[in-house]
């Protein structure tokens, strides 16, 4: 077999070879599902808009110190700042808007972390650092005079 030839069959056998890979591949989830032991699209969909109360923290007890939060309801609550006021704490969805993996908040950053693939947003829930293009949504926060802070969506 001459050169010429064997590359022309080899080349055409390979080509078809790979693009049946690339082709078998598309639209397929990673196959690790698990990046860093970090379950991809395991968080809660996010609460829609307009479906009420979600949850009712006692602050007299609860998120006491900067940096403190709870999940609950598809929903991360962060306490961003000292005082029993609204604007001291954030409240977004818990579900990263680039896979669904629940993200975290990063207390020295001041910023929240999605530990699959490394999206990052702001307490304000805008994107800062992809994949991730999509904010996160925000939920409305308020507080009784008993110091009840309650999630609403």
């Amino acid at each position: 077999m001459e050169r010429a030839e064997f590359l022309a069959k080899f080349g055409l056998g390979f080509a078809a070879v790979c693009t049946g890979c690339a082709l078998a591949s598309c639209g397929s989830k990673s196959s690790n599902p698990t990046p860093n032991g970090v379950v991809v699209g395991g968080a809660p969909s996010p609460p829609k808009t307009g479906s009420g109360n979600l949850f009712t923290v006692d602050l007299n007890s609860q998120l006491t110190q900067v940096g403190d939060s709870t999940v609950q309801s598809g929903v991360i609550l962060v306490r961003i700042a000292d005082g029993n006021t609204a604007s001291a704490f954030t409240a977004v969805q818990v579900a990263c808007t680039h896979q669904g993996t629940a993200i975290g908040y990063n207390t020295s950053q001041h910023i929240f972390i999605c530990p699959a693939h490394g999206s990052e947003f702001s307490q304000s829930g805008s994107v800062l650092v992809g994949p991730a293009a999509l904010p996160l949504h925000v939920y409305t926060v308020t507080i009784d005079s008993n110091n009840k802070l309650t999630v609403a969506a």
